[in-house]
């Protein structure tokens, strides 16, 4: 496991503080809609703040690509931030420049400021080297809690860290743990569930889990993909016509290797899209002309539920049918509580299943929720997360 020094172990009082959080969160109206990714970095900012710290938060809010866009500022942010905290946390206009350095000048011990969008600025994402030194000048030391951007080599999650000292928040050493925990030791059968759209995003993911994993569950729409590589008909469902080769790969090493890869048996099709449609339950095998797979079925459910009932470790990443559009939200509902009774450790990551479990109101049955999508399925696969890289060994 990664051990990495975290803002526990070092002297905050009175020092400058650079911290990396993740509040790229949904706005409404001009007001926060869902909170979670604020709340999930309290502990550090708190920590920081009655430790004397003189706190400078920075974070990103969509994809402005170097552009100030008004809608993606990060007042509604500061407002919410400033409630949770009880106390004022002042929002600046811009990420640096002299009234940047004015107000961090001005700021007493325990006090926070909230650094304007930081992906209004064309560094930022380049990691442009001029853009990290003058934001690491603003403080003495750089603290990342941000592991949903870890992934990401830019200036606030990597760069900073060649100016000033870099430790890791609560949060992210909650993540390393986490994550670490399930591929060193896992308990076993360790079982592996896989969802979503694409293949595209996840074929090294499915790869790693096949040596990893005693058994790999794969729905959603990427299910079809594979269903198109065995030659099925799919009627009108999505799949990825540029993947079936690799796909068809992947089905060829799957018999080699001592991972059980499970695919659905059966799935609910629709000839329409929409709240409420009529579908039909067919074999996954034969989707009819017209028609368009949207969830797996309730003997795919029932069989993935026995699986997990069975499992030591979980892992989940991506919805397994389009759970926004009841009643198409069945399958992954069934097999989500599948998951919250189990006595295995758990872990979901990827915004799209938290967002489903949530809204099934199983996120405390969870053993962990990760905050990253892409940083979890990079950290599962093996790969050196930038973001975690650049912080200092314990």
């Amino acid at each position: 496991m990664q051990v990495k020094l975290s803002v526990a172990d070092v002297e905050v009082k009175g020092k400058r503080v650079l911290l990396r959080v993740d509040f790229n969160v949904p706005l409404e109206e001009g007001r926060v809609k869902d909170d979670t990714r604020i709340r999930a970095a309290l502990p550090t900012i708190t920590h920081l703040l009655q430790r004397g710290a003189r706190l400078i938060l920075v974070s990103h809010l969509g994809r402005p690509k170097g552009e100030a866009r008004p809608e993606l500022r990060l007042d509604p942010v500061a407002k919410r931030l400033s409630e949770l905290l009880g106390q004022k946390v002042r929002k600046l206009d811009e990420v640096v420049g002299p009234e940047v350095e004015k107000a961090v000048q001005e700021l007493a011990d325990g006090e926070a400021l909230l650094l304007e969008n930081v992906r209004f600025e064309k560094g930022e994402e380049k990691n442009d080297p001029a853009f990290a030194a003058r934001l690491a000048q603003l403080a003495d030391l750089f603290v990342n809690d941000a592991f949903g951007t870890a992934h990401r080599a830019h200036a606030s999650t990597a760069g900073v860290a060649a100016h000033i000292p870099a430790v890791a928040g609560l949060l992210m050493i909650k993540e390393i743990e986490n994550l670490s925990r399930c591929l060193e030791q896992p308990a076993r059968p360790l079982v592996a569930i896989l969802g979503g759209a694409k293949v595209s995003d996840k074929l090294n993911i499915i790869r790693r889990f096949l040596e990893l994993a005693d058994m790999l569950l794969i729905g959603g729409g990427m299910a079809n993909t594979f269903f198109a590589a065995m030659d099925c008909p799919m009627g009108d469902s999505f799949f990825e016509e540029g993947m079936v080769e690799q796909a068809r790969a992947i089905l060829e090493a799957a018999e080699e290797s001592s991972c059980c890869l499970q695919l659905p048996v059966d799935l609910a099709v629709t000839r329409e899209l929409k709240p409420e449609a009529p579908f039909k339950v067919v074999p996954a095998a034969d989707i009819p002309e017209g028609w368009k797979a949207v969830d797996i079925g309730p003997e795919t459910a029932a069989l993935f539920a026995e699986s997990v009932a069975d499992a030591g470790t979980v892992l989940w990443n991506g919805p397994l049918g389009v759970f926004e559009t009841p009643p198409f939200h069945r399958g992954t509902e069934t097999v989500a509580r599948a998951v919250a009774q189990s006595k295995a450790f758990s872990i979901i990551g990827g915004g799209d299943i938290v967002a489903a479990i949530e809204g099934f109101g199983l996120a405390d049955k969870i053993s962990f929720i990760s905050t990253g999508g892409g940083a979890t399925l990079e950290f599962w696969e093996g790969k050196e997360l930038p973001g975690i890289a650049v912080l200092q060994d314990k």
